[in-house]
């Protein structure tokens, strides 16, 4: 009998639950959130910006150049994930690279037809050795306070089902 009780206890809580999305390919999660240091950019404006900005939000934070072959192929894909899932409880930060400046990103996009993502730029690089990233594309969870939740190092297919899935449910946790 107790064996039955406790069987019947475990199959309410996890029905109870949400179920957990499975990281995708590749997506490495963090056994816990890890703090992240504080990093500088700056918005297509030239307007001086941090992660704090966008505390309170899940974020899917890109680190990516114009010059990145596999960067350049997953933007589309990216801008969909943000046209699809942007809001007030989740955004996509695509943070580049490029030394030559907000002008080059600003024609990329356009080439490219990327609607949905806003311009941010570290003309320095200093961000992406601050966050210890190894090669582009890097892309970062980030959880509501700030904190990274896991990684995928190399490009990826942002908008696909699992991936939506995957994301949608680091959303729900409030």
């Amino acid at each position: 009998m107790k064996r039955f009780a406790l069987a019947f206890i475990s199959a309410s809580l996890a029905l109870a639950q949400p179920a957990a999305a499975a990281a995708p390919e590749n997506f490495a999660v963090l056994e816990a959130p890890a703090a992240l240091p504080e990093i500088n950019f700056t918005d297509g404006a030239g307007q001086p910006k941090t992660l704090a900005a966008y505390r309170g939000k899940v974020v899917l934070l890109n680190i990516w150049a114009t010059w990145c072959a596999p960067c350049r192929k997953e933007m589309p894909t990216l801008d969909r994930l943000q046209a699809k899932l942007g809001g007030s409880d989740f955004e996509v930060v695509a943070l580049s690279m490029d030394r030559k400046g907000p002008n080059a990103v600003t024609k990329f996009f356009a080439e490219i037809g990327i609607q949905h993502l806003a311009l941010n730029i570290d003309t320095s690089a200093k961000a992406m050795f601050a966050l210890g990233t190894i090669g582009l594309p890097t892309t970062l969870l980030i959880d509501r306070q700030g904190k990274e939740i896991g990684r995928l190092i190399g490009p990826a297919e942002w908008d696909a089902p699992d991936m939506v899935e995957f994301i949608r449910n680091r959303i729900a946790v409030k």
